[in-house]
C-alpha cells in the first residue's frame, strides 16, 4: 500500500502542477493542441513512476492529421493515461461532466477543448453530441468510451448510443481501440495500484458515412463486435 499511496500522491501533485500550467496555456491556444501535449506528459509519468510499460500495435492504421472517432472499451482509471500517453495523435475526450468539477482538472480540461456530456440530463448531452460532431468537421478527432463507465467484471460492458450519433451526424470514420492489461493494475472495485503490462490495439477505422440515425444501432453492432472480437483474441 505504501506504493499506491506514493502514486496517489504523485498523481495528485503532478495534477496540480502541470493542471496549472494547462490553464495557463489555454490563454494562448485556440486549438488546444499545447494543452493535450501536456496532458500527454502528464499521464506518461504517471505510467512511469507506476511502472507500467505499454506496446501499442496498428498505428499505420491511422493517418496522422485526419480526423477520427476513437472508441476505446474501458477496464481501469489507467486507461486514461495509458491513451493521453501512447496514443500519438492530437483528440479530445468526450467526457462525463463530473470530471468538469475537480479543482484545477476540471479547468485544464476545458482549456483543452474537451466535451463534457450531461449523462442525466438527455437534451444536453445531446446538444454537446451535436456540438461536437460539427467540431469533427472542422478536423477535431474525439475520444470515448463508448460503455459509459468502467467494465465491473472485465467484460465488455453494453454499449451507449450517443457517440454513434455523433458519427452518423458527422461522417467521421471510428476508430475501435482495444486495451488489455489495465483492470489488473486497478480494478474498478480497488484502490490499489499493482505492477502490470498494458497492451493497446488500434483496430482498422469503420466508415460511417453509410450510416444514419435511423441505422445506427447497426453501427454500433459492428463497432462493438470488432473490440470484443480482438479483446477476447487477446486475453
Amino acid at each position: 500500500m505504501i506504493r499506491t499511496a506514493f502514486i496517489i500522491l504523485w498523481v495528485v501533485v503532478t495534477t496540480a502542477v502541470l493542471g496549472i500550467v494547462a490553464i495557463i496555456m489555454s490563454f494562448f491556444t485556440r486549438t488546444g493542441d499545447p494543452v493535450h501535449i501536456i496532458a500527454r506528459i502528464w499521464a506518461r509519468s504517471i505510467l512511469m513512476v507506476s511502472r507500467v510499460p505499454v506496446r501499442v500495435h496498428g498505428l499505420t492504421n491511422i493517418e496522422p492529421g485526419k480526423s477520427y472517432i476513437y472508441m476505446a472499451n474501458h477496464q481501469s482509471n489507467f486507461d486514461i493515461p495509458v491513451l493521453l500517453g501512447y496514443l500519438p495523435v492530437q483528440f479530445r475526450w468526450l467526457a462525463k461532466a463530473e470530471l468538469f468539477k475537480i479543482p484545477v482538472f476540471g479547468r485544464a480540461m476545458l482549456g483543452a477543448g474537451y466535451v463534457k456530456i450531461d449523462r442525466f440530463n438527455q437534451e444536453s448531452a445531446f446538444k454537446s453530441i451535436s456540438e461536437a460532431a460539427q467540431r469533427m468537421k472542422n478536423g477535431v478527432s474525439v475520444m470515448i468510451f463508448p460503455e459509459g463507465t468502467r467494465s465491473r467484471d472485465g467484460n465488455i460492458s453494453p454499449f451507449k448510443k450517443g457517440g454513434f450519433v455523433m458519427a452518423v451526424d458527422s461522417g467521421v470514420p471510428i476508430v475501435p481501440i482495444i486495451l488489455k492489461g489495465t483492470r489488473s493494475i486497478m480494478a474498478k472495485s480497488s484502490l490499489r495500484i499493482n505492477r502490470g503490462a498494458v497492451e493497446m490495439q488500434i483496430a482498422k477505422p469503420i466508415d460511417t458515412t453509410g450510416y444514419s440515425r435511423e441505422t445506427k444501432q447497426d453501427l454500433m453492432e459492428q463497432v462493438r463486435a470488432v473490440i470484443c472480437r480482438k479483446f477476447d483474441n487477446t486475453n
